[in-house]
């Protein structure tokens, strides 16, 4: 699909299935570049499926994967389907995006929309910290700020902002879980090649498991942001090529496949908020060693549904690993954990948390 938005409107607002009342009409804004093959699919292009097939109507913009004609779509959408918009979610990345974000919110205010800023990202505090009068003045838009983790929640805790924390959602259906009642060294290393999620470091990890596990092996998948060739070619220098594998993008069926293959999922990045991709790891009984950085330690709890270690510190990931490794009881109390976790954030769950935010603010709206 190669259009900009997804448009499932109907009429003034339809009656819900299940309880035959009316829905609000909600309209998704940001970046829906999932939609295009070969990109990740966003929370905000999710939930508005997942809204859209529950009887909600919902519009859904932008697919397009230019910046500039992404923000041209998302204008004339907002203007063209003005009056049929109750509630407007916005995703707020802050950094380059923060220019788009600003325009949209301030359309959702002129409009009378129910706004809701939905933040995402573990890099938005210091974008925030940089530019503290343009984040508030755009944050103060919003009825409602939802926050996927206690993380950004406090960040933008005590600006007089209404704060919301609901966790990033999943389809468990997608996932086969599998408990591995001893772990084999094969590692599962799955985000964007890009500097903040630190690609780097996994071979460093790799490098330090071998001395121990000669056999072990790590498979690194993702969208290529400028480090794929780096990475490469670093892996090529250490010895490692033969034990590592690229495949790429994955999309839902590779992901699967991939995830049922691997044993132990880690994750090295520099910054971080509520990654799906942990909890995509735990829906498959992947036990988790990450670092410990932004939110991280308010998703995943040490020594109980994964294990933290300190920012690009590759010796005590591999340590971790090792133990893991050396420990099956240890791998099977942590994946069966992170299942647990993974069913809090199953979208069932977490549907309902969104229904209440969308009346919540509609009544902050109506009382203006």
């Amino acid at each position: 699909m190669k259009g900009g938005s997804t448009i499932a409107v109907a009429g003034s607002g339809a009656a819900r299935p299940e309880t035959g009342c009316k829905a609000p009409r909600l309209c998704f804004v940001g970046p829906m570049i999932g939609r295009n093959p070969g990109y990740v699919t966003t929370q905000g292009q999710r939930l508005s499926d997942w809204f859209s097939e529950a009887g909600f109507p919902v519009i859904s913009v932008s697919s397009r994967l230019n910046r500039y004609r992404r923000l041209g779509d998302i204008v004339r959408t907002l203007i063209a389907h003005a009056r049929a918009i109750d509630v407007l979610v916005l995703e707020v990345y802050g950094g380059s995006s923060f220019v788009v974000e600003d325009i949209a919110s301030l359309l959702g205010r002129r409009f009378g929309h129910a706004l809701v800023l939905w933040l995402h990202g573990g890099a938005l505090p210091g974008f925030m910290a940089r530019y503290p009068r343009w984040s508030r003045r755009v944050l103060r838009r919003g009825g409602l700020v939802v926050t996927p983790s206690p993380y950004l929640a406090r960040e933008v805790h005590g600006r007089g902002l209404p704060v919301r924390v609901i966790p990033n959602a999943l389809d468990l259906s997608e996932y086969r879980f599998r408990l591995r009642s001893r772990l084999r060294p094969r590692l599962f290393w799955m985000r964007t090649f890009h500097p903040l999620w630190n690609p780097e470091m996994a071979l460093r990890v790799l490098a330090r498991v071998r001395c121990e596990f000669p056999e072990a092996t790590l498979v690194m998948a993702g969208q290529d942001k400028g480090c794929l060739a780096p990475t490469q070619a670093r892996a090529q220098a250490l010895g490692l090529a033969g034990a590592i594998r690229f495949p790429g993008f994955l999309d839902a069926q590779a992901k699967a496949r991939e995830g049922d293959a691997a044993d132990i999922y880690i994750n090295t990045n520099r910054v971080d908020n509520m990654p799906v991709a942990v909890l995509e790891a735990g829906a498959m009984g992947l036990p988790v060693v990450s670092t410990e950085v932004g939110g991280m330690s308010d998703v995943l709890t040490h020594e109980e549904t994964g294990l933290l270690v300190p920012d690009n510190d590759d010796g005590s990931m591999a340590a971790q690993i090792v133990r893991l490794l050396r420990n099956p009881e240890l791998g099977v109390r942590l994946a069966l954990n992170a299942r647990e976790l993974a069913k809090k954030s199953s979208w069932p769950a977490v549907r309902p948390q969104w229904e209440s935010a969308f009346q919540q603010v509609m009544g902050g709206a109506a009382a203006r």
